[in-house]
This record gives C-alpha cells, sequence and structure tokens, in this order.
C-alpha cells in the first residue's frame, strides 16, 4: 500500500464514519485521556474487554447494560466486592459465560485488594504491563483496555492485522503510526477509524453499543 496509499484509505474512511452514527464513538475515544481515568471507568472497561474478547461486538452490546447494572453500575471495587456473589448470579443469568463473569468479579476484587489510586499509578507508568495482571487481559487486550483508558495505542486487533500485512507493514503499529505522523491524529484516533471501518465494510452493521452513563459511547471489541 506504501504512506501514500495508506493515508488515502484512513481519509477515506475517516470520510466515511464522519457522516455515519460512528462519530460520536470516535469523540469519545478523542476525548479519553489516561491521567483522568476513574476508578469507575476502569472497572467499567475492564468488564467490557473482557466480556469482548473472542465474542461479536453486537453479542455484548446487547447485554451490556443488563450486566453493568448486575455490577452496580461500576460504582467502585469495595461495592461490587461486598456483593460479590449477587453480582455473579444476576449477570450470569443474563450472560451463561462463567468465566467471563468471573473474571469481572475476580478484576474487582483485585483492584479493591491492591487500592485503586496505587493500581493507576502502576497503569499510568506502563499501561500494558500493569494491565496484564487483571484476570482475561492478555497481550492483545491490554492494549484495547489501555485504549479505551486513554492510552494512545494501536491494538493489534484481527482487522488491522490481516489490513497491515496485506498492505506490507510490519505490523498494526507501524501501519497506525505511519498515518497518524502524516495526519496529525492520535494513534487511538487512527485505530478507531480503522477498525470501525473494517467492521461495518465486513458485517455491513449500522448500530453501536449502549451510551455509558455520562452519556458517552464507549468502545468496541
Amino acid at each position: 500500500m506504501g504512506t501514500d496509499a495508506a493515508v488515502a484509505f484512513y481519509a477515506a474512511a475517516k470520510i466515511h464514519l464522519g457522516e455515519s452514527i460512528f462519530e460520536s464513538e470516535i469523540q469519545w475515544q478523542a476525548s479519553r485521556t489516561l491521567d483522568k481515568f476513574t476508578e469507575q471507568d476502569l472497572l467499567r472497561e475492564a468488564a467490557w474487554v473482557i466480556l469482548c474478547s473472542g465474542f461479536r461486538e453486537s453479542v455484548i452490546r446487547n447485554s451490556f447494560s443488563f450486566i453493568s447494572l448486575c455490577f452496580c453500575e461500576w460504582e467502585s471495587a469495595a461495592v461490587i466486592s461486598a456483593s460479590s456473589e449477587l453480582c455473579r448470579a444476576t449477570a450470569l443469568a443474563a450472560f451463561r459465560n462463567e468465566r467471563k463473569i468471573d473474571a469481572i468479579v475476580r478484576t474487582a476484587l483485585y483492584i479493591n485488594a491492591v487500592g485503586f489510586e496505587g493500581y493507576k499509578k502502576e497503569i499510568l507508568e506502563d499501561p500494558l504491563l500493569a494491565l496484564r495482571r487483571l484476570p482475561y487481559i492478555g497481550e492483545v487486550t491490554a492494549y484495547h483496555l489501555a485504549k479505551n483508558l486513554g492510552a494512545d495505542v494501536a491494538k493489534p486487533d484481527r482487522h488491522l492485522v490481516r489490513l497491515a500485512a496485506s498492505q506490507g507493514f510490519y505490523d498494526v503499529h507501524s501501519l497506525c503510526a505511519t498515518i497518524a505522523k502524516e495526519t496529525g491524529d492520535p494513534l487511538r484516533i487512527v485505530d478507531i477509524i480503522l477498525w470501525r471501518f473494517l467492521v461495518l465494510r465486513h458485517s455491513h452493521v449500522g448500530r453501536v453499543r449502549p451510551q455509558n452513563e455520562s452519556g458517552s459511547l464507549s468502545l468496541s471489541e
């Protein structure tokens, strides 16, 4: 593809999404700032990433509002920990995947045990390393969670991995970094625009996940 073609492809994707309902999703990603994420943000986005791993975004979207309610709307790790058995039981009524629901419970227990403020400092120092300590968060999903919290990274999602490889780029980072350098857009914005465009092109689905309590759209798969 080369730099010029990659930038042109990105520009076309950006124009397409700018005229769609997904513009608000891009704006949400742009609004994220790593040093400002809250405990509620961490719990909610960790749960979203855990649930999305290996599942279609649309499947999780349909259940996420109810799961959020089951987990006390992500009020705090302490609140979830205190009611962990009830949270687990009610969430399983809507989403029957014990491993994922248990991972969400264990995430709250871990954050409650280590303390949010101390753990946030670790995340700010090394987001990918710190986030991989959470249950169900691996090398790829750590990028997803870090990006949703505001880190300026690109996630090596399967769609972007295929795009980068097919067009001669070494990896997703080199593809997105090339475009970011040429356009001035942050890596995380290049990532979400390319990812959403590729998903839409693949699925022809024009829906977004529900808004969170602040009215912002959280991210996807």
